[in-house]
């Protein structure tokens, strides 16, 4: 008997032993590519205890895919519905999460620190907390760039999170309402958005506002009428819209948003936000009752420099072909606050697929270390670009076709192939079979759902 407990008191203590010895892999920031890395690495690693632990560190509880934040402001989207719950998705793909805001990194002790989390009247919820970390990959995304520019926080939406999304529907819905109920005829636009920056961002969500306006008069609001009550414009310091895409996208794109009645002003650089409008460096105002700003992206603050790990003048950390950072091989970055360089001597574009791209390629190079192998290169592969023009108009262009180069689409196709993109982040993180089951229910639940969220 004594032999027998000597034995299994050896075994726990083994236990303990490896785990305690476990890899500990910690991923900051929950959006597109830090979420579906955690879910791939948990597959292939949490189930196996005494071989890594997986951490998911994010400010929120749950994840919206960012590229559909334009749809939620027009209302088109209901991002309660749409949203997945982090602790649900740690469970189901055997990794850990934790609600918080990294601020800080000591990479001495290995250890990243994590802000209190406080109530909506300022009460601590969680406190102060640090963790521990083998591997540290940081995907915290990126927010608005105000460039500077006097007024923009006070007199502009950005569109970083769902809160601020709904944000933005709120005020419009309820502008939308006092223009309702006004009992004099309406002569001139009531209500005119401004959205500075005509990145696919903007142009999206001028034409998702024009069509969702439109469907608030089939709601009972016949006083609402798009080409009166709504006045839309972009005001853009480029000399097209969408600048970084191909020319002939731009010139679809603007061709589709004249038909619609979006005002585009080009070549005009905002220089000042006013409670009533935007001021150019010409000296021109811009009326405006309502602002927008999307006219750039930054990594988040904190990272600037952080302890000494190298950034750029956009906050992002600099990475090599492996996605580790220049001066430490334990941390890895990915995603729009990675500044990844391209054989040109560019940077990998900030956009969903490179994230998607990076995720994959990340979960691979984790396995690769605990068995001793050189990490691979990351080569960014464009696929092309999509952007949506309202419910039934998508324009884009498809890279690598049958002809080997690219190939311009518009219409349904454009629009499928779009919706497709989407799908495709759904079953990063779910499967086929799941991906496939949630949309059908979509489709047969779409009778019964409004079209336009109204409150």
């Amino acid at each position: 008997m004594l032999r027998v407990s000597f034995a299994l008191n050896a075994s726990r203590e083994q236990v303990v032993a490896t785990e305690q010895q476990a890899h500990e892999i910690v991923i900051v920031g929950g959006g597109a590519g830090g979420l579906e890395l955690a879910t791939r690495l948990g597959n292939k690693l949490g189930k196996k205890k005494n071989r890594a632990h997986i951490t998911l560190i994010d400010a929120s509880p749950s994840h919206l895919w960012k590229p559909l934040l334009y749809e939620v402001a027009a209302g088109s989207l209901d991002s309660y519905a749409e949203r997945l719950e982090y602790l649900a998705q740690a469970h189901w793909h055997h990794f850990r999460f934790r609600l918080g805001r990294m601020d800080g990194l000591d990479r001495e002790k290995q250890e990243i620190s994590v802000a209190p989390t406080l109530d909506e009247d300022g009460v601590e919820i969680i406190p102060r907390r640090s963790f521990r970390y083998d591997t540290l990959i940081i995907a915290v995304g990126s927010v608005g760039n105000d460039f500077g520019v006097p007024g923009v926080k006070e007199h502009c939406i950005m569109l970083d999170t769902p809160e601020q999304a709904r944000e933005f529907h709120r005020r419009h819905i309820n502008a939308c309402l006092r223009a309702h109920t006004q009992t004099a005829a309406v002569t001139s636009a009531q209500h005119t958005v401004g959205i500075v920056g005509a990145g696919a961002t903007g142009v999206e969500l001028a034409a998702e506002l024009h069509d969702t306006t439109r469907e608030l008069s089939a709601y009972g609001l016949e006083k609402i009428d798009p080409d009166k009550t709504l006045k839309l414009l972009i005001v853009e310091a480029s000399d097209r819209i969408l600048p970084g895409l191909p020319p002939r996208l731009s010139a679809a794109a603007a061709e589709r948003l004249g038909e619609l009645g979006v005002e585009v002003y080009t070549n005009e650089r905002v220089v000042e936000v006013r409670a009533n409008g935007m001021l150019t460096a010409d000296g021109k105002l811009i009326p405006a009752s309502m602002m927008v700003w999307s006219a750039g992206i930054k990594a988040p603050d904190f990272l600037k420099e952080i302890d000494g790990l190298e950034t750029n003048r956009n906050n992002q950390l600099i990475v090599r072909a492996t996605l580790q950072t220049t001066r430490d091989d334990n941390i890895f970055a990915l995603g729009d606050c990675a500044a990844c360089p391209m054989p040109d001597g560019k940077n990998v574009p900030p956009r969903a697929q490179a994230a998607h791209q990076q995720a994959s390629l990340m979960a691979k190079a984790i396995c690769r270390r605990f068995r001793g192998k050189p990490l691979l290169d990351y080569e960014y592969r464009d696929y092309g670009s999509l952007v949506a023009l309202g419910r039934f108009s998508t324009v884009g262009n498809l890279m690598g076709g049958l002809s080997g180069g690219s190939i311009m689409i518009e219409g349904a196709l454009a629009r499928v192939v779009y919706w497709s993109l989407h799908k495709m982040h759904e079953v990063a993180l779910h499967g086929w079979v799941k991906t496939a089951m949630t949309t059908y229910a979509h489709f047969i639940s779409t009778p019964t759902r409004a079209r336009i969220k109204l409150h």
